[in-house]
Protein backbone atom coordinates (compact mmCIF):
# COMPACT_ATOMS: atom_id res chain seq x y z
CA UNK A 1 0.00 0.00 0.00
CA UNK A 2 1.43 3.37 -0.69
CA UNK A 3 2.01 5.84 2.00
CA UNK A 4 0.18 8.90 0.88
CA UNK A 5 -0.47 11.13 4.17
CA UNK A 6 -2.96 10.97 6.76
CA UNK A 7 -6.39 11.70 7.27
CA UNK A 8 -7.46 13.93 9.35
CA UNK A 9 -4.39 15.99 8.11
CA UNK A 10 -1.30 16.64 10.08
CA UNK A 11 -0.50 20.65 10.69
CA UNK A 12 2.99 19.65 9.55
CA UNK A 13 4.11 16.31 7.82
CA UNK A 14 8.14 16.18 6.49
CA UNK A 15 8.84 12.64 4.39
CA UNK A 16 11.98 11.51 4.76
CA UNK A 17 13.74 8.21 2.89
CA UNK A 18 13.44 4.73 4.14
CA UNK A 19 11.23 2.56 6.46
CA UNK A 20 11.39 1.43 10.40
CA UNK A 21 10.24 -1.99 11.26
CA UNK A 22 10.15 -1.68 14.97
CA UNK A 23 10.13 -4.51 17.58
CA UNK A 24 8.61 -3.41 20.91
CA UNK A 25 6.75 -1.01 21.94
CA UNK A 26 6.67 1.13 25.60
CA UNK A 27 4.76 4.30 27.62
CA UNK A 28 1.06 5.51 28.33
CA UNK A 29 -1.07 3.12 26.31
CA UNK A 30 1.63 0.87 24.76
CA UNK A 31 -0.82 -1.80 25.87
CA UNK A 32 -3.39 -0.45 23.59
CA UNK A 33 -0.52 0.43 21.05
CA UNK A 34 0.54 -3.40 21.06
CA UNK A 35 -2.81 -4.25 20.80
CA UNK A 36 -4.40 -1.94 17.24
CA UNK A 37 -0.43 -1.97 16.06
CA UNK A 38 0.50 -5.29 16.44
CA UNK A 39 4.15 -4.82 18.69
CA UNK A 40 4.63 -6.22 21.65
CA UNK A 41 5.04 -4.62 24.91
CA UNK A 42 8.53 -4.24 26.07
CA UNK A 43 10.62 -2.05 28.71
CA UNK A 44 13.50 -1.76 26.25
CA UNK A 45 11.24 -0.69 23.31
CA UNK A 46 12.29 1.07 20.09
CA UNK A 47 8.52 2.86 19.60
CA UNK A 48 8.13 4.92 22.74
CA UNK A 49 5.18 6.96 23.83
CA UNK A 50 6.56 9.50 26.14
CA UNK A 51 3.88 12.47 28.86
CA UNK A 52 6.14 15.37 28.30
CA UNK A 53 4.89 19.37 27.64
CA UNK A 54 2.27 21.09 28.33
CA UNK A 55 -1.30 19.25 28.64
CA UNK A 56 -3.50 18.87 25.70
CA UNK A 57 -4.24 17.33 23.03
CA UNK A 58 -1.05 17.94 20.23
CA UNK A 59 1.47 15.20 19.77
CA UNK A 60 4.87 14.90 17.96
CA UNK A 61 5.64 12.05 15.78
CA UNK A 62 9.38 10.58 14.47
CA UNK A 63 9.84 8.25 12.51
CA UNK A 64 13.37 7.55 11.82
CA UNK A 65 16.13 4.85 11.54
CA UNK A 66 16.87 5.11 15.36
CA UNK A 67 13.60 4.36 16.27
CA UNK A 68 9.90 5.80 16.21
CA UNK A 69 9.04 7.99 18.82
CA UNK A 70 6.19 10.07 20.54
CA UNK A 71 5.46 12.56 22.84
CA UNK A 72 2.50 14.59 23.77
CA UNK A 73 1.57 16.20 26.60
CA UNK A 74 -1.46 13.95 27.52
CA UNK A 75 -2.73 10.42 26.89
CA UNK A 76 -5.53 11.52 24.67
CA UNK A 77 -2.06 13.01 22.19
CA UNK A 78 -0.53 9.93 22.58
CA UNK A 79 -3.73 8.02 21.22
CA UNK A 80 -4.17 10.35 18.35
CA UNK A 81 -0.40 9.66 17.28
CA UNK A 82 -1.49 5.92 17.59
CA UNK A 83 -4.50 6.65 15.11
CA UNK A 84 -1.65 8.34 12.56
CA UNK A 85 0.70 5.34 13.03
CA UNK A 86 -2.23 2.51 12.36
CA UNK A 87 -2.72 4.79 8.62
CA UNK A 88 1.42 5.03 8.14
CA UNK A 89 1.90 1.06 8.56
CA UNK A 90 3.18 -1.26 5.15
CA UNK A 91 4.16 -4.58 6.04
CA UNK A 92 4.88 -3.99 9.98
CA UNK A 93 7.27 -0.93 8.75
CA UNK A 94 6.41 2.97 8.99
CA UNK A 95 7.91 5.51 6.46
CA UNK A 96 10.76 7.74 7.95
CA UNK A 97 8.84 11.27 8.86
CA UNK A 98 8.49 14.13 11.26
CA UNK A 99 4.70 14.68 12.36
CA UNK A 100 3.83 18.01 14.17
CA UNK A 101 -0.12 17.91 15.21
CA UNK A 102 -2.85 19.79 17.04
CA UNK A 103 -7.01 19.83 16.15
CA UNK A 104 -8.26 23.37 15.08
CA UNK A 105 -11.46 22.43 17.18
CA UNK A 106 -12.08 21.40 20.99
CA UNK A 107 -15.01 19.29 20.05
CA UNK A 108 -14.85 16.94 17.25
CA UNK A 109 -18.34 14.75 17.06
CA UNK A 110 -20.37 12.03 15.57
CA UNK A 111 -23.74 11.82 16.35
CA UNK A 112 -25.90 8.32 16.46
CA UNK A 113 -29.36 8.35 16.32
CA UNK A 114 -30.85 4.91 18.43
CA UNK A 115 -34.11 6.11 18.74
CA UNK A 116 -35.50 5.78 14.88
CA UNK A 117 -33.97 2.53 14.78
CA UNK A 118 -32.45 0.84 17.98
CA UNK A 119 -28.35 -0.29 17.82
CA UNK A 120 -26.70 -2.75 20.34
CA UNK A 121 -24.44 -2.53 23.01
CA UNK A 122 -21.97 -3.84 21.01
CA UNK A 123 -23.09 -2.16 17.68
CA UNK A 124 -22.29 1.56 19.66
CA UNK A 125 -18.82 -0.02 20.96
CA UNK A 126 -17.76 -0.77 16.92
CA UNK A 127 -19.33 2.89 16.02
CA UNK A 128 -17.08 4.58 18.84
CA UNK A 129 -14.14 2.25 17.79
CA UNK A 130 -14.64 3.58 13.95
CA UNK A 131 -14.79 7.31 14.57
CA UNK A 132 -11.68 6.73 16.96
CA UNK A 133 -9.72 5.95 14.10
CA UNK A 134 -10.24 9.96 12.83
CA UNK A 135 -9.65 11.59 16.83
CA UNK A 136 -13.45 12.46 16.81
CA UNK A 137 -13.67 12.96 20.96
CA UNK A 138 -17.04 13.15 21.13
CA UNK A 139 -19.84 10.92 20.76
CA UNK A 140 -23.37 12.53 20.69
CA UNK A 141 -26.08 10.02 21.30
CA UNK A 142 -29.86 10.35 20.48
CA UNK A 143 -31.58 8.61 22.49
CA UNK A 144 -35.36 9.83 22.34
CA UNK A 145 -37.42 10.69 19.87
CA UNK A 146 -41.36 9.69 18.39
CA UNK A 147 -39.81 6.74 17.52
CA UNK A 148 -38.67 4.92 20.36
CA UNK A 149 -37.49 5.59 24.33
CA UNK A 150 -34.09 4.12 24.52
CA UNK A 151 -32.75 4.91 28.02
CA UNK A 152 -34.00 3.65 31.12
CA UNK A 153 -35.13 6.19 33.72
CA UNK A 154 -35.75 3.97 37.09
CA UNK A 155 -39.06 6.70 38.38
CA UNK A 156 -40.50 6.50 34.95
CA UNK A 157 -40.35 2.53 34.20
CA UNK A 158 -42.72 2.90 31.35
CA UNK A 159 -40.84 4.87 29.02
CA UNK A 160 -39.04 1.52 28.07
CA UNK A 161 -42.00 -0.90 29.33
CA UNK A 162 -43.99 0.24 26.67
CA UNK A 163 -42.14 3.56 24.77
CA UNK A 164 -39.26 1.64 24.03
CA UNK A 165 -40.81 -1.32 21.74
CA UNK A 166 -40.98 0.33 18.52
CA UNK A 167 -39.37 2.15 16.02
CA UNK A 168 -39.68 2.89 12.35
CA UNK A 169 -41.21 0.28 9.89
CA UNK A 170 -42.12 -1.78 12.90
CA UNK A 171 -38.28 -3.29 13.05
CA UNK A 172 -39.06 -3.82 16.56
CA UNK A 173 -37.51 -1.64 19.30
CA UNK A 174 -35.12 -1.84 22.37
CA UNK A 175 -33.29 0.47 25.40
CA UNK A 176 -30.39 0.82 27.22
CA UNK A 177 -30.67 -0.09 30.92
CA UNK A 178 -28.78 2.13 32.93
CA UNK A 179 -26.04 -0.61 33.35
CA UNK A 180 -25.54 -0.31 29.72
CA UNK A 181 -25.16 3.75 29.10
CA UNK A 182 -22.88 3.44 31.69
CA UNK A 183 -20.53 0.72 29.64
CA UNK A 184 -21.12 2.40 27.02
CA UNK A 185 -19.65 5.65 28.41
CA UNK A 186 -16.95 4.10 30.30
CA UNK A 187 -15.68 2.24 26.20
CA UNK A 188 -15.97 5.36 25.33
CA UNK A 189 -13.99 7.16 27.34
CA UNK A 190 -11.22 4.23 26.70
CA UNK A 191 -11.13 5.66 23.36
CA UNK A 192 -10.91 9.44 24.97
CA UNK A 193 -14.87 9.78 23.41
CA UNK A 194 -16.98 11.79 25.44
CA UNK A 195 -20.86 10.71 25.38
CA UNK A 196 -22.88 13.67 25.19
CA UNK A 197 -26.58 12.14 25.75
CA UNK A 198 -29.90 13.83 24.26
CA UNK A 199 -32.83 14.21 25.45
CA UNK A 200 -35.07 15.98 22.57
CA UNK A 201 -37.85 18.17 24.47
CA UNK A 202 -40.74 19.08 23.93
CA UNK A 203 -41.32 17.64 21.01
CA UNK A 204 -40.43 14.48 18.99
CA UNK A 205 -41.14 13.01 22.57
CA UNK A 206 -44.38 10.51 20.95
CA UNK A 207 -42.78 7.56 22.59
CA UNK A 208 -42.80 9.51 26.07
CA UNK A 209 -46.49 10.56 25.49
CA UNK A 210 -47.59 6.91 24.83
CA UNK A 211 -46.00 5.99 27.47
CA UNK A 212 -47.65 8.96 30.32
CA UNK A 213 -50.56 9.63 28.74
CA UNK A 214 -50.29 12.69 31.94
CA UNK A 215 -48.04 14.29 29.20
CA UNK A 216 -50.36 15.00 26.36
CA UNK A 217 -52.38 18.03 26.50
CA UNK A 218 -55.71 15.85 26.18
CA UNK A 219 -54.50 13.35 28.35
CA UNK A 220 -55.23 10.75 25.81
CA UNK A 221 -52.13 8.72 24.73
CA UNK A 222 -51.60 8.74 21.24
CA UNK A 223 -50.86 5.24 19.58
CA UNK A 224 -46.89 4.43 19.23
CA UNK A 225 -45.48 5.32 15.98
CA UNK A 226 -43.49 3.95 13.50
CA UNK A 227 -43.51 6.26 10.70
CA UNK A 228 -40.83 9.25 9.82
CA UNK A 229 -42.90 12.58 10.02
CA UNK A 230 -41.80 15.03 12.60
CA UNK A 231 -43.15 17.82 14.14
CA UNK A 232 -47.19 16.53 15.63
CA UNK A 233 -45.48 16.00 18.91
CA UNK A 234 -45.45 18.20 22.49
CA UNK A 235 -45.48 17.80 25.78
CA UNK A 236 -48.12 19.42 27.33
CA UNK A 237 -46.31 22.95 28.63
CA UNK A 238 -49.23 24.39 31.43
CA UNK A 239 -48.94 21.21 33.81
CA UNK A 240 -46.32 20.89 36.44
CA UNK A 241 -46.32 16.84 36.13
CA UNK A 242 -44.29 18.01 32.55
CA UNK A 243 -41.56 19.46 35.27
CA UNK A 244 -41.67 16.86 37.29
CA UNK A 245 -40.90 14.15 34.19
CA UNK A 246 -38.06 16.85 32.74
CA UNK A 247 -36.45 17.10 36.17
CA UNK A 248 -36.48 12.98 36.44
CA UNK A 249 -35.47 12.33 33.59
CA UNK A 250 -32.58 15.17 32.96
CA UNK A 251 -31.00 14.15 36.75
CA UNK A 252 -31.14 10.25 35.80
CA UNK A 253 -29.67 10.80 32.96
CA UNK A 254 -26.94 14.01 34.19
CA UNK A 255 -25.92 11.43 36.86
CA UNK A 256 -25.34 8.42 34.62
CA UNK A 257 -22.72 10.72 32.55
CA UNK A 258 -19.24 12.32 33.66
CA UNK A 259 -19.05 14.17 30.44
CA UNK A 260 -19.88 18.24 30.80
CA UNK A 261 -22.70 18.04 28.53
CA UNK A 262 -26.48 17.30 28.13
CA UNK A 263 -28.44 17.66 24.92
CA UNK A 264 -32.05 18.89 25.22
CA UNK A 265 -32.89 19.10 21.98
CA UNK A 266 -35.81 21.93 20.96
CA UNK A 267 -36.09 21.06 17.39
CA UNK A 268 -38.88 21.00 15.25
CA UNK A 269 -41.58 21.35 18.40
CA UNK A 270 -44.15 22.51 15.63
CA UNK A 271 -46.93 21.81 18.03
CA UNK A 272 -46.07 24.01 20.32
CA UNK A 273 -47.22 27.24 20.30
CA UNK A 274 -44.09 30.06 19.99
CA UNK A 275 -45.66 31.56 23.58
CA UNK A 276 -45.04 28.16 25.26
CA UNK A 277 -42.28 27.46 23.54
CA UNK A 278 -40.32 30.26 25.24
CA UNK A 279 -42.29 29.25 28.30
CA UNK A 280 -40.81 26.02 27.95
CA UNK A 281 -37.55 26.96 26.99
CA UNK A 282 -36.86 28.75 30.26
CA UNK A 283 -38.35 26.43 32.57
CA UNK A 284 -35.90 23.64 30.78
CA UNK A 285 -32.77 25.85 30.98
CA UNK A 286 -33.78 26.05 34.72
CA UNK A 287 -33.94 22.24 35.28
CA UNK A 288 -31.01 21.53 33.32
CA UNK A 289 -28.93 24.04 34.83
CA UNK A 290 -29.62 22.68 38.02
CA UNK A 291 -27.94 19.21 36.87
CA UNK A 292 -24.82 20.96 36.93
CA UNK A 293 -24.06 19.59 33.21
CA UNK A 294 -23.65 22.42 30.45
CA UNK A 295 -26.60 22.18 28.34
CA UNK A 296 -26.68 21.95 24.15
CA UNK A 297 -29.89 22.59 22.21
CA UNK A 298 -30.22 22.52 18.71
CA UNK A 299 -30.43 25.86 17.17
CA UNK A 300 -34.27 26.28 17.77
CA UNK A 301 -33.90 26.28 21.29
CA UNK A 302 -32.24 30.49 20.57
CA UNK A 303 -35.76 31.62 19.90
CA UNK A 304 -35.41 32.19 24.04
CA UNK A 305 -33.45 34.37 24.99
CA UNK A 306 -33.52 33.44 28.81
CA UNK A 307 -30.98 30.02 28.10
CA UNK A 308 -28.92 29.61 31.22
CA UNK A 309 -25.29 31.88 30.20
CA UNK A 310 -23.36 29.28 28.40
CA UNK A 311 -25.64 27.23 26.71
CA UNK A 312 -24.31 25.51 23.17
CA UNK A 313 -26.27 25.93 20.10
CA UNK A 314 -26.04 23.11 17.32
CA UNK A 315 -26.22 24.56 13.93
CA UNK A 316 -28.18 22.48 12.08
CA UNK A 317 -29.80 24.56 9.24
CA UNK A 318 -27.90 24.88 5.38
CA UNK A 319 -24.38 26.23 4.79
CA UNK A 320 -26.87 29.46 3.48
CA UNK A 321 -28.81 30.02 6.30
CA UNK A 322 -32.09 29.71 5.77
CA UNK A 323 -35.08 31.53 7.45
CA UNK A 324 -34.29 32.58 11.22
CA UNK A 325 -31.58 30.17 11.89
CA UNK A 326 -28.89 32.39 11.71
CA UNK A 327 -30.46 34.53 14.03
CA UNK A 328 -31.05 31.82 16.76
CA UNK A 329 -27.77 30.14 16.14
CA UNK A 330 -26.77 33.96 17.64
CA UNK A 331 -28.75 33.77 20.45
CA UNK A 332 -26.42 31.54 22.59
CA UNK A 333 -23.28 33.47 21.51
CA UNK A 334 -24.68 36.55 22.93
CA UNK A 335 -25.30 34.19 26.45
CA UNK A 336 -22.01 33.51 26.28
CA UNK A 337 -22.37 30.05 24.63
CA UNK A 338 -20.45 28.52 21.59
CA UNK A 339 -21.70 27.05 18.36
CA UNK A 340 -21.42 23.10 17.65
CA UNK A 341 -21.68 23.41 13.24
CA UNK A 342 -23.35 20.33 12.30
CA UNK A 343 -24.80 22.07 8.56
CA UNK A 344 -27.54 19.66 7.08
CA UNK A 345 -26.42 19.97 3.83
CA UNK A 346 -22.88 18.71 4.13
CA UNK A 347 -22.52 17.07 7.62
CA UNK A 348 -25.61 15.07 7.67
CA UNK A 349 -24.49 11.40 7.02
CA UNK A 350 -27.85 9.95 6.36
CA UNK A 351 -28.17 12.09 3.11
CA UNK A 352 -27.75 9.85 -0.01
CA UNK A 353 -24.18 10.16 -1.89
CA UNK A 354 -25.89 10.53 -5.32
CA UNK A 355 -29.56 9.64 -6.60
CA UNK A 356 -28.53 5.53 -6.63
CA UNK A 357 -27.60 5.44 -2.87
CA UNK A 358 -30.47 2.47 -1.75
CA UNK A 359 -30.08 4.01 1.29
CA UNK A 360 -30.65 7.21 3.30
CA UNK A 361 -32.60 10.52 2.23
CA UNK A 362 -32.52 13.33 0.37
CA UNK A 363 -34.20 16.48 1.85
CA UNK A 364 -31.47 18.40 3.16
CA UNK A 365 -30.55 19.89 -0.36
CA UNK A 366 -29.43 16.00 -0.70
CA UNK A 367 -27.43 13.98 -2.55
CA UNK A 368 -24.55 14.85 -0.83
CA UNK A 369 -21.03 13.77 -2.46
CA UNK A 370 -17.98 13.53 -0.39
CA UNK A 371 -16.61 16.11 -2.54
CA UNK A 372 -19.67 18.04 -0.62
CA UNK A 373 -19.11 16.87 2.36
CA UNK A 374 -14.93 17.95 2.60
CA UNK A 375 -15.29 21.71 0.59
CA UNK A 376 -17.33 23.83 3.52
CA UNK A 377 -15.21 26.35 6.22
CA UNK A 378 -17.04 26.39 9.22
CA UNK A 379 -16.15 30.52 9.56
CA UNK A 380 -18.07 30.85 6.22
CA UNK A 381 -21.63 29.92 7.45
CA UNK A 382 -23.05 32.09 9.48
CA UNK A 383 -22.27 36.19 10.50
CA UNK A 384 -20.60 36.96 12.96
CA UNK A 385 -19.32 33.33 13.85
CA UNK A 386 -15.30 33.10 13.51
CA UNK A 387 -13.28 29.97 15.41
CA UNK A 388 -13.51 31.50 18.59
CA UNK A 389 -17.47 30.98 18.84
CA UNK A 390 -17.27 27.51 17.22
CA UNK A 391 -16.77 24.86 19.54
CA UNK A 392 -16.75 22.68 17.47
CA UNK A 393 -18.24 20.29 14.35
CA UNK A 394 -20.05 17.42 14.48
CA UNK A 395 -21.76 14.68 12.02
CA UNK A 396 -24.90 13.55 12.61
CA UNK A 397 -26.40 10.36 11.60
CA UNK A 398 -30.30 9.64 11.82
CA UNK A 399 -31.51 6.44 11.19
CA UNK A 400 -34.59 6.55 9.50
CA UNK A 401 -33.44 4.34 6.87
CA UNK A 402 -30.86 2.61 8.58
CA UNK A 403 -31.23 -0.62 10.89
CA UNK A 404 -27.97 -2.33 11.01
CA UNK A 405 -24.28 -1.71 11.53
CA UNK A 406 -23.34 -2.40 8.06
CA UNK A 407 -25.86 0.49 6.91
CA UNK A 408 -24.15 3.07 9.45
CA UNK A 409 -20.97 2.43 8.37
CA UNK A 410 -21.99 2.51 4.39
CA UNK A 411 -23.72 5.80 5.09
CA UNK A 412 -21.48 7.30 7.40
CA UNK A 413 -17.89 6.26 5.54
CA UNK A 414 -15.98 7.77 4.16
CA UNK A 415 -18.24 11.09 4.07
CA UNK A 416 -17.22 11.19 8.12
CA UNK A 417 -13.49 11.21 6.98
CA UNK A 418 -13.61 14.11 5.27
CA UNK A 419 -15.71 16.14 8.09
CA UNK A 420 -13.45 14.60 10.53
CA UNK A 421 -10.71 16.68 8.90
CA UNK A 422 -12.37 19.99 8.92
CA UNK A 423 -13.25 19.55 12.38
CA UNK A 424 -9.39 18.58 13.54
CA UNK A 425 -6.53 19.93 10.32
CA UNK A 426 -6.13 23.61 10.33
CA UNK A 427 -8.00 26.36 8.06
CA UNK A 428 -7.36 25.94 4.27
CA UNK A 429 -6.74 22.20 4.36
CA UNK A 430 -7.16 20.75 0.81
CA UNK A 431 -9.40 17.67 0.49
CA UNK A 432 -6.58 14.76 -0.76
CA UNK A 433 -8.57 12.19 -2.72
CA UNK A 434 -5.44 10.02 -2.14
CA UNK A 435 -5.47 9.90 1.54
CA UNK A 436 -8.92 8.69 1.63
CA UNK A 437 -8.54 6.50 -1.01
CA UNK A 438 -5.33 4.92 0.97
CA UNK A 439 -7.81 5.48 4.56
CA UNK A 440 -10.89 3.84 2.65
CA UNK A 441 -8.01 0.43 1.68
CA UNK A 442 -7.15 -0.02 5.74
CA UNK A 443 -11.01 0.17 6.57
CA UNK A 444 -11.40 -2.87 4.10
CA UNK A 445 -8.80 -4.38 6.15
CA UNK A 446 -9.93 -4.23 9.21
CA UNK A 447 -13.72 -5.36 7.58
CA UNK A 448 -15.32 -1.73 8.35
CA UNK A 449 -18.14 -1.66 5.92
CA UNK A 450 -17.78 1.54 3.17
CA UNK A 451 -19.20 2.97 0.16
CA UNK A 452 -17.01 2.06 -2.48
CA UNK A 453 -18.75 3.50 -5.26
CA UNK A 454 -18.00 7.43 -4.07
Amino acid sequence: MRVTSIIPAPVLLERGSGFFRPTAVSGPLAGYASDVLGIPVSGDADLTLTLAGAPGESYTLEVSAAGIHVVAGSAAGIFYAIQSLRQLEVDGSYPHMRVGDEPRFAYRGAMLDVARHFFSVADVKRYIDDIARLKLNYLHLHLTDDQGWRIEILRWPNLTAHGSTTSVNGDGGGFYTQQDYSEIVDYAASRFITVVPEIDLPGHTNAALASYPELTPDGVAPELYEGIEVGFSTLTIGSERTYEFVRDVLTEVADLTPGPFLHVGGDESLSTSAEDFLVFARRLGEIGAATGKTLIGWHELGKSSELPVGTIGQYWGFTAPEGDSAAEAATFVARGGQLILSPADVAYLDIKYDASTPLGLIWAQGPTSVADAASWEPTEILPGVGDAQILGIEAPLWTETLATLEELEYMAFPRIAAIAQIAWSQQGTAHDESALEAFGARLDAAGVTRNRDV
